[in-house]
């Protein structure tokens, strides 16, 4: 399983490596891409991150799921038409994304939330469009996972593993890290 995490300037720390780290753990290959022209991108809170690829340097469609962080960062990332078109043509294709914080914004806003329970940063609901928000944590229907906040990045990173090698293989990850996972 090969997972893109995509950073945007301002990101949510957090919420970007917590995926990254924890998936790693779980045996999957995890890459950084920036959407920029630099491998270094700032986050929200000041922390540089060097990533493993800028955008133009490869070929998202070899990717079996993309995750996209939240902050401040999640609007540059709305700004990148490539990562867009190709958010819509995973969709399409029923593969995973995972959005969590005001990440799930975006995908609600290219209309790819219609009819699926989901979560975001609270007082975003707006911008689900036709989703039925619920504040939990994390939620996963179909190919589509989101979280609620930086507060729940490992929930949801630990709902990203449960979607890809199911929910014993995501308790054994949390019990690696001593977290209670229901």
């Amino acid at each position: 399983m090969q997972i893109a995490v995509f950073f945007g300037e301002g990101f949510e720390e957090v919420e970007a490596v917590t995926p990254v780290d924890l998936l790693k753990r779980a045996g999957h290959d995890v890459l950084t891409v920036s959407v920029g022209h630099s491998h270094h991108v700032m986050g929200a809170h000041g922390v540089m991150f060097k990533t493993d690829f800028c955008i133009d340097e490869v070929h998202i469609d070899n990717f079996d799921m993309l995750i996209l962080p939240g902050g401040k960062g999640h609007k540059n990332l709305e700004k990148c038409d490539v990562l867009m078109r190709k958010v819509k043509k995973f969709n399409e294709k029923g593969k995973y994304i995972a959005a969590i914080c005001a990440a799930p914004t975006i995908l609600g806003r290219l209309g790819i939330l219609a009819g699926k329970k989901v979560t975001c940063f609270p007082g975003l609901e707006a911008d689900l469009f036709d989703a039925t928000y619920t504040g939990a944590e994390a939620e996963w229907d179909g190919n589509i996972i989101t979280g609620r906040s930086a507060g729940c990045a490992v929930p949801f990173s630990l709902k990203i593993e449960e979607a890809l090698d199911g929910k014993e293989k995501a308790a054994k990850l949390a019990k690696e890290i001593y977290y209670e996972y229901y």
